[in-house]
């Protein structure tokens, strides 16, 4: 997942969460949650 497609994700994860004429998808929160995870923990630098 490139930075942008990170941002985009966060935009729209924020959107879903905070917006409120926008229709809670649950589904689609837990996905792009998902997402944005996995992304950060391959860009993460490794910790001990």
């Amino acid at each position: 997942m490139t930075e942008m497609e990170m941002e985009r994700a966060q935009a729209e994860l924020d959107r879903l969460l905070n917006d409120p004429d926008v229709r809670m998808d649950p589904e689609r929160v837990w996905t792009l949650a998902d997402h944005l995870s996995r992304a950060a923990a391959r860009t993460a630098p490794a910790t001990r």
